[in-house]
């Protein structure tokens, strides 16, 4: 059996990390979400799979190749615009034979009920139960099978969310054909579904177990905290004398740790990085490749992406940082309010009490500048020496 996975879109709401990259290519654990899927998915017993990729097509296409390195087989077709989840599904037609998988590139799920799925006969839907359905398509079933699928609906008739997982088959290539645009100007596959269930085919429902989705870009630090809990103790590198390192500690090729540095797992760091003297990492901290954290810093719960440094007495907590940061001398970037109240991010209330900053690329920082809870950094922005940022940046701003 194929699987066809969609990973064609930006993913709007995760700006600016995804300004330069699709949203599939967002970092969880030091792995793109999209190659946490792939791991799943072949260890369900799928070896080809489709990749419809669009929007910055060349990350997906550099990191993946032809999956060899999975010991699978990756092929790629380009959704030039990206028109929704029926018209990207309509490029496959030709590609693929018999029944068939069906996956979001943007979400973790686990190789148990993807093995489940792709032992079904006939159309499946996967779902999931969720306290809050806000922001989420919703299913409403009977006897175990799909009788509406809802978009987005103020007052939604379950809390079964759709998880975006379907077993399909070739009937739904007819009802692609026929499924006009929704009001939100897409082709969406949900509305194909639709048809076929008016035509009176079967969609049966198949409840799972696990599923993260990743809509907002705090939701990736809610996602790297599971990730990294089941986090294994690996040291490649080098550990110099001094170190305390506690629980889960991943080390990568050629990175050095030195002397005085205290971490706390779960804690992931990539290849060539140059960790301390005397720094603190806390647990669920992800550092990629090719970083300096130096001396007096402290990390805590933050993902820090390739080719960024932190390299002087500062402090990040509850952040996602970008690839090829630099911060100056003593920055810090809040993450709890003075009221101890949630933090809100441009008028979406995130559910977290503490939350850092979520700063794009290439942002850089002067000595003792100050980064305020809940704030997004556009990609190059500089923050001068003793600024203070907050609220959300465009890209390229200068705070002085």
């Amino acid at each position: 059996m194929k699987a066809v996975i969609l990973a064609a879109g930006e993913g709007s709401r995760m700006r600016p990390l995804t300004c330069t990259r699709p949203k599939v290519m967002l970092p969880i654990a030091n792995k793109p979400m999209l190659e946490h899927l792939l791991i799943e998915a072949a260890a369900a017993g799928i070896s080809e799979y489709i990749f419809v990729v669009g929007y910055h097509d060349e990350a997906v296409l550099d990191y993946f190749g032809d999956g060899r390195q999975w010991r699978v087989r990756v092929d790629y077709v380009k959704q030039r615009k990206q028109l929704g989840t029926a018209d990207a599904l309509a490029m496959v037609a030709d590609l693929v034979d018999g029944n068939f998988l069906l996956m979001n590139g943007d979400m973790i799920i686990g190789r148990g009920d993807i093995a489940g799925m792709a032992a079904k006969k006939d159309t499946t839907l996967a779902a999931i139960e969720v306290k809050d359905t806000r922001g989420l398509g919703v299913v409403e079933i009977s006897r175990g099978r799909v009788v509406r699928i809802c978009e987005k609906e103020q007052s939604p008739p379950s809390n079964l969310a759709n998880a975006g997982l379907y077993l399909l088959t070739p009937e739904i290539f007819d009802a692609i054909s026929r499924t006009a645009k929704s009001p939100r100007g897409e082709y969406e596959l949900t509305a194909s579904l639709t048809l076929l269930m008016e035509a009176g085919h079967k969609i049966n429902c198949h409840k799972i177990s696990r599923w993260l989705d990743i809509s907002y870009p705090w939701d990736l630090l809610t996602a790297n905290e599971a990730m990294m809990s089941s986090l294994k103790a690996q040291n490649s590198g080098e550990v110099e004398v001094n170190v305390v390192m506690k629980g889960a500690v991943a080390i990568g090729k050629n990175t050095v740790v030195r002397s005085g540095s205290y971490i706390v797992g779960p804690v992931i760091i990539g290849e060539n990085c140059d960790i301390g003297p005397s720094c603190y990492l806390r647990p669920f901290t992800a550092i990629g490749d090719n970083c300096h954290i130096g001396s007096a810093v402290e990390v805590k719960n933050c993902i820090i992406m390739k080719d960024t440094d932190l390299p002087h007495h500062n402090y990040a907590g509850d952040s996602v940082i970008g690839e090829g940061c630099n911060f100056g001398a003593g920055t810090k970037i809040a993450n709890l309010r003075l009221d101890k109240k949630e933090v809100w991010v441009e008028g979406v209330n995130t559910g977290r009490r503490k939350l850092g900053a979520i700063i794009g690329d290439g942002v850089e920082t002067g000595i003792n500048a100050s980064i305020n809870v809940g704030s997004t950094v556009g990609d190059h922005t500089f923050i001068g020496p003793g600024a203070v940022a907050s609220g959300s940046l465009a890209p390229e701003s200068r705070i002085f």
